[in-house]
């Protein structure tokens, strides 16, 4: 496919969850443009039946390319454990996809014993399974479902003592299993990384797939020479929302020059 190479890379998510893995390829790819799609009047995908969330996705997919997007990461795990086969197989643009860090899990845990912290929609999916069953079969694999915590984030409730509780019941299970690995595997649960570091300690390690994804994006776009070249020209990042925007503005005031807008799609 051939993209002008100042075109955008296009970013989308059940919401604004997939901003944990914009930040890391806006740190290591700073000269390039961004379209991110925050579906978050649909989130959590992760209740969805397969064919929503496809449906989604296709939409999203519509989206970013009429924005000419020329690469777009699927920053949302359901997502991509649910219709990345189907993006790639019936659009003509590279897709980087998310998958829990199980195989990385696998390398670091000593104990063999890992959590897997993630939506309904991903735990349930072929390709979580398929990638569970690439690591040693002596490590145990202790899955849990992260519900209402993504409800909580897009809600802006990160930091309320009702996400508190949220985090405690879903760890607990695993903990009570002595965990010595914590695989994130939503994108959303990356806010949450503080809070989760204050109820396990030092001894669990938390694994999460942004910088691996972002690296990925570079990888990409290199081998098809659509890094962006322009010079002297400063670079947009334009943030679509379909509800309110309050919380995706207060995650993102940090970055410049960014712009939010709300509409409906």
């Amino acid at each position: 496919m051939n993209t002008i190479k100042s075109n955008p890379i296009g970013f989308f998510d059940s919401g604004i969850g997939g901003t944990s893995i914009w930040q890391e390829v806006n740190k290591l790819l700073p000269k390039e443009n961004t379209i991110y799609l925050a579906d978050s009047k649909n989130a959590p995908y992760g209740q969805k039946s397969k064919e929503k969330i496809l449906e989604y996705c296709i939409k999203n997919t519509e989206f970013l390319l009429n924005k000419n997007a020329k690469i777009i990461v699927v920053a949302c795990n359901t997502a991509t454990t649910n219709a990345i086969n189907y993006l790639r197989e019936n659009y003509d643009i590279p897709f980087i996809g998310i998958e829990p860090a199980i195989k990385k899990a696998g390398l670091v845990t000593k104990n063999k014993k890992i959590g897997v912290l993630a939506t309904k929609g991903t735990i349930n999916s072929k390709l979580f399974e398929k990638t569970s069953n690439k690591i040693d079969h002596s490590i145990k694999i202790i899955e849990q479902i992260g519900y209402g915590l993504v409800e909580l984030i897009e809600n802006g409730e990160i930091h309320s003592s009702k996400m508190e509780k949220h985090i405690y019941s879903c760890l607990d299970p695993m903990l009570k299993e002595n965990i010595d690995a914590l695989v994130l595997g939503c994108t959303h649960y990356a806010f949450l990384i503080p809070q989760i570091k204050k109820i396990v300690g030092n001894h669990i390690q938390i694994i999460d797939s942004g910088l691996a994804v972002a690296k990925q994006t570079k990888r990409i776009l290199t081998s098809g020479d659509q890094i962006n070249s322009t010079i002297n020209k400063k670079t947009f990042h334009n943030f679509y929302i379909n509800r309110e925007s309050k919380t995706l503005v207060e995650i993102l005031k940090k970055h410049n020059p960014i712009k939010v807008i709300e509409r409906d799609f």
